[in-house]
Formats: structure tokens, sequence, C-alpha cells
């Protein structure tokens, strides 16, 4: 008995080393200029990361728990009819490393996960400099996206491929939860309060963006997308726009009222 508790407590521990290996891998990063640019890590790929480490970490588990207790289905069951069975003498010290040892070792395990996914959002947090800025005002029930020229879109956001995109979010109105799954990125947006997300688009294509905070009775049409181009492109469409905007503001601005013409002076003269 006492020799498969050993067994039992070295697999353990085995299973421990075999997790801390598995999970002390870097979280992929981005360069998006060349070698000589700083790496941007790509919150889309650290989370799949850690996802990733969670289900091995929960599968390992698993089978551990499993293959313990078929073990001990199978090496204590009955063996005749009426057999009692009784539990085993257990030495205090072999007690205690039975309740201790896989408690640390789950625990340890736990927050070693749970760290990782700390450093992860610490470091999402730290948002690239040069990155492509843009403010959302989201309302019932639409995203309304504003960029630096003052160029406007509804339920879409054009971005350029490559380059980091941050989002600075407010409401109009009640609670809203900006998610876009494709990268792994979900905020909150409220009245009186900015608060932001920023994600990496790689390469051209679309992505669906949703509300994920029940804000009324429409909340599942509060639909959007992220509209992914090549930067020359996105370029292309941000000077145009730009331009019109100008071009409309211009041509919608009032006049100048003219100035009144100064009254003609007589030229007779007064008589005494």
């Amino acid at each position: 008995m006492r020799d498969a508790m050993k067994r039992g407590l070295a697999g353990l521990l085995g299973a421990a080393g075999c997790l801390a290996a598995e999970l002390a891998v870097a979280v992929p990063a981005y360069d998006g200029k060349g070698a000589d640019a700083p790496k941007i890590v790509d919150p889309a790929a650290g989370w799949d990361h850690l996802w990733k480490e969670v289900l091995i970490d929960i599968t390992i588990i698993g089978i551990l728990f499993a293959l313990m207790t078929a073990y001990f289905i199978w090496k204590y069951r009955a063996r005749g009819p009426g057999q009692e069975g009784e539990s085993p003498k257990l030495s205090p010290a072999t007690a205690v490393a039975w309740a201790v040892i896989p408690t640390f070792v789950f625990l340890a395990d736990d927050l070693f996960v749970a760290a990782n996914g700390w450093q992860l959002w610490n470091a999402y947090r730290q948002v690239p400099e040069n990155r492509l800025e843009v403010h959302l005002e989201s309302g019932m029930y639409s995203w309304d996206y504003t960029y630096p020229n003052g160029v406007r879109t509804q339920n879409e956001l054009k971005v350029p491929a490559g380059k980091p995109v941050l989002l600075r979010m407010t409401s109009r109105d009640t609670l809203h939860s900006h998610f876009i799954p494709d990268f792994r990125v979900k905020e909150d947006s409220m009245p009186g309060r900015t608060t932001y997300l920023w994600f990496l688009p790689k390469e051209p294509g679309e992505h669906l963006v949703t509300c994920a905070e029940y804000c009324g009775v429409m909340h599942s049409y509060m639909a959007g997308k992220v509209v992914v181009v090549p930067e020359a492109e996105f370029n292309a469409w941000y000077e145009g726009e730009g331009t019109k905007l100008k071009t409309a503001g211009t041509a919608g601005a009032p006049v100048p009222a003219a100035a009144p013409e100064a009254a003609p002076k007589s030229g007779k003269k007064k008589s005494a």
C-alpha cells in the first residue's frame, strides 16, 4: 500500500514538472517593420497561447486523476461476496503527505498559470507608440468611430494591416462592451469615463464586432465589423475622406455678411 502511495506521489510531482516545462514558453511576438523595429507582443497570439496551455494543464490533471482513480478501484475491489473493505493504515507522515503534496502541486500550477495571465495582461496594457488612434462613441445601438482627421464612420472600422490600432471609448447612454472575437479583445465603454483597447491587425480581411454587454432590447443587433486593408489603400481612403470632409465643410460654411456701405456725402454746403 505504501509503495503504491509513493508511486502516486511521484507521479504527481512528475506531472507538475511536465506542466511547468510546458507552460514556460515565451509569448509569440509580431515584428511589423523588420528586424530593426521593436517587436510588438500580439495580444491575440498571447491569449491563444495561454488558452492552449490551460487546456494542456487541465487535460494532464484530468488524465492523472482518472488513472489514479481507476487504479485504486481495481486494486481495492471486492474479491468475494460479502467482503467488506477497510481503510488502509497510514502513518501520520503519510497522511500529511497525501493531503499537503497534491494540494501544493496543483495550487502551485494554478498560480503559475495565473501569473502568466497577469504578465500577459500587463504587457497588453502597454500600448505601442506607433499606432492609429480612433475615438469610439458607443450608443443604442451603433458603434460610431471618429478618426484623427475628423472622418466619421458607423459600425465599420477601416484600419491598415500591420499597424496597431487603439480605440479610446466612451458611451452616450449606457454600458456597452466592444468585443472583437478574432483579435481576442473586449472592453467596456460607459458614460462619463474613457476606456481603451488595442489590437494588431496583421492581414487584410473583415472581422466581426459585437456588443458583449446587455444594453437594451436590440442588444443582439448591435454589430459591426473591422475592415483591414493594405496600408497604401488605407492611406488613400483616409486622405480622400479627409479631403471630402474639408470640402464639405468649406461649402457648407456661412458666407460672411458684406459690410454696410457708408452713406454718401452731400456735395452741397449748409446755408448759414
